[in-house]
């Protein structure tokens, strides 16, 4: 059996099979509109940053787009197919993936296995085929030496390679990491960085990321968008939203003010 193509590059302009895109995105929960009529697209081969302070709704977006959430109101479209109404699996058989910000491994499973399951269960393949999968996506992240380690003995950074991983090896059009940086020093923010624009590169995979590391969100992201109390205000290059006054008050502003008290 061959080994599955996974090296395929970024396509040099997006049409709409290429794309995700959501429209007017609403939830309630009861009483309480927690996103609020959200719009984006998300290109193949483009790094798309959704930002905002705490409770924004930037993890109910994602629970959203990739169905482990109901939608209110509104559309999700990948590849030209509305997926709103999906199943969680349907959705990720259809190309889009995604990482948690809680890192739940199979403890007793080495890495490898852990990624391997991810491939079987998202695209019903045979163990070889998925053996194949999870050593091309451990490679791609740089974590090929830990292939055969219990995944309990993983420290924090290296969990979230390895769940990037399995996120990988569904074999995605859209990959969409849920706080990939949180807990992680310095070091492992600049590996991360790397990882995903070698992805990018390598893949030609469309991602969306959350995060709250402004330094990996502004030296990753092609553009950035930014939710408060559920609703967008802003969208636009790194630079412009460095900028923008009303992103600066509601979230940048804070972060700013957090780093500096942490640094005190």
């Amino acid at each position: 059996m061959e080994s599955p193509d996974l090296s395929m590059t970024a396509p040099s302009a997006a049409t709409p099979g290429d794309r995700l895109d959501v429209r007017d995105l609403t939830k309630d929960f009861g009483g309480l509109r927690a996103v609020d009529g959200v719009s984006f697209t998300l290109d193949r081969g483009e790094i798309l940053g959704l930002i905002g302070p705490n409770g924004s709704g930037k993890t109910t977006t994602i629970n959203l787009v990739t169905g482990l959430l109901a939608i209110t109101s509104g559309s999700v479209k990948a590849s030209g197919r509305e997926m709103a109404g999906w199943p969680p699996y349907r959705i990720a058989r259809a190309g889009l993936a995604r990482t948690f910000q809680v890192v739940k491994l199979f403890k007793d499973f080495t890495v490898a296995e852990n990624v391997e399951v991810a491939a079987m269960s998202a695209k019903k393949l045979g163990r070889a085929e998925a053996r194949q999968r999870a050593e091309a996506a451990l490679d791609l992240v740089g974590i090929t030496r830990l292939a055969e380690l219990p995944a309990r003995i993983l420290p924090q950074g290296e969990e979230r390679r390895v769940e990037i991983a399995r996120a990988l090896a569904t074999d995605p059009v859209f990959l969409l990491l849920d706080e990939p940086g949180a807990g992680l020093n310095d070091a492992e923010t600049e590996i991360l960085l790397d990882t995903l624009q070698r992805i990018r590169e390598r893949r030609g995979c469309g991602i969306l990321i959350v995060d709250h590391d402004m330094r990996l969100i502004m030296g990753l992201c092609d553009r950035i968008h930014v939710l408060n109390y559920g609703r967008t205000i802003a969208e636009g290059l790194p630079e412009q939203i460095r900028r923008e006054p009303a992103v600066i008050e509601a979230y940048l502003g804070a972060e700013e003010e957090s780093h500096a008290a942490a640094a005190g």
